[in-house]
């Protein structure tokens, strides 16, 4: 197998001789932060490695000192001025890129160092094995700029369950690898960045023991058990939701807040 790397400024693909691919989001000056170039390189990505038969396992990560941050703000405060017919169409591009990610015939596995928070805490909830360093830090904090977990939702509740939710989407605080492994957000952690490259290796190396067809099946069935499979009409009744709540008053605060390094008006 031809070894082939696909190279973009915000998003790379690095396939092996093995067919595993490394997907690695490159916008390490903002955190990783994702905007609309960056939804839209990744789902193409994730569009491609799904329908090519070569590609056996897939790994995301984030280059620079994090995962991802979530959402760009300043994209969020530019949506603050969108018609909700626009907000609509933009809140379901990253929807649409999440459920792609979550039903993947491949297995995914997320490497996390750094922040994921937010939608990137959304990325990782999508990825079926993940592994974190020391050095992760989470949180879902939609709501402390204004917003809400919605097109998230579905895959963060399917991972730690609505116990845990209801803390962690409701405080918006962070919280570190540890406490992550514990409420089921990720699988292990290790000690820094080199171990967790090791362990993927091992894991991945578990992986390829397996026939990919069944693996492909194997995932749907895990999906088809457990009845969690995301339905078009909830994922547009949550992409309506945000775009409504993205364009509100306390969206417009909070984004604006944290850019101009104030506290947002409810938090005095």
């Amino acid at each position: 197998m031809e070894v082939r790397v696909l190279s973009d400024t915000i998003v790379s693909l690095d396939t092996d001789e093995r067919g595993v691919a490394c997907v690695t989001l490159n916008r390490p000056e903002v955190h990783n932060a994702f905007n609309p170039a960056m939804i839209e390189a990744l789902h193409s990505i994730i569009r491609d490695v799904g329908k090519d038969d070569s590609i056996r396992a897939v790994t995301l990560t984030g280059a620079g000192k994090s995962f991802s941050a979530g959402a760009d703000l300043n994209w969020m405060r530019e949506s603050a001025s969108y018609d909700r017919e626009k907000n609509i169409s933009d809140a379901g591009k990253l929807s649409a890129l999440l459920e792609d990610l979550a039903i993947l015939p491949k297995p995914t596995m997320a490497l996390v160092r750094g922040a994921a928070i937010a939608g990137g805490a959304g990325l990782v909830s999508c990825c079926d094995i993940v592994l974190a360093d020391q050095s992760a830090k989470f949180g879902i904090s939609e709501v402390r700029i204004g917003l809400i977990p919605a097109t998230i939702s579905p895959y963060v509740i399917g991972k730690i369950g609505a116990p845990q939710a209801r803390r962690y989407f409701l405080t918006g605080e962070r919280f570190g690898a540890e406490e992550a492994r514990k409420i089921g957000l990720i699988h292990e952690v290790v000690s820094d960045e080199r171990a967790l490259n090791t362990r993927a290796e091992q894991i991945i190396s578990e992986i390829l023991k397996g026939a990919p067809k069944s693996i492909a099946e194997a995932k749907q069935l895990i999906a088809t058990v457990a009845a969690a499979n995301v339905s078009s009409e909830l994922r547009g009744m949550l992409t309506a939701k945000l775009a409504d709540v993205r364009a509100g008053e306390e969206a417009v605060e909070g984004v604006s807040s944290f850019l101009e390094k104030r506290p947002p008006r409810w938090s005095e």
